[in-house]
């Protein structure tokens, strides 16, 4: 009897495995009504202070000049596209981070919002807002 409950534990375990990257799949390879074409989701932070709000996007790899921020105070959208490393006549033989163009919209805290500056730090987008 404990045999089979330790198998079932583990099909139980191996169902969350398949459930979390068909999560992951989805998170980062999407298609909206409202986006244009497939994207993927970058991963963000957002921190509170009492003065400002912070957005930290976390893309590697992707020059600043390849990112839109746009903001309407009380929503944050970053839109880009990070470009596959490869060129032609090069062979590709794995590839697990997402390229090509991604999307992230986000609503923010309660109030209205205005971005006051955009840097990029080890990889971070880091944007900072404040209350208007």
């Amino acid at each position: 009897m404990a045999y089979r409950e330790r198998g079932a534990g583990l099909i139980e375990d191996a169902l969350e495995m398949l459930r979390e990257a068909d999560r992951l799949h989805r998170r980062f390879f999407t298609l909206s009504l409202d986006r244009a074409g497939p994207c993927w989701e970058p991963p963000l932070d957002v921190v509170e202070t009492i003065d400002e709000v912070i957005v930290s996007v976390a893309l590697p790899g992707v020059p600043p000049d390849a990112v839109e921020v746009r903001s309407d105070g009380v929503s944050l959208t970053v839109v880009g596209r990070r470009a596959i490393p490869a060129r032609p006549g090069e062979a590709i033989h794995r590839l697990e981070i997402p390229y090509g163009r991604f999307e992230r919209r986000i609503t923010l805290p309660a109030g209205r919002f205005e971005v006051v500056s955009r840097s990029v730090q080890d990889g971070l987008l880091v944007l900072k807002l404040r209350r208007i």
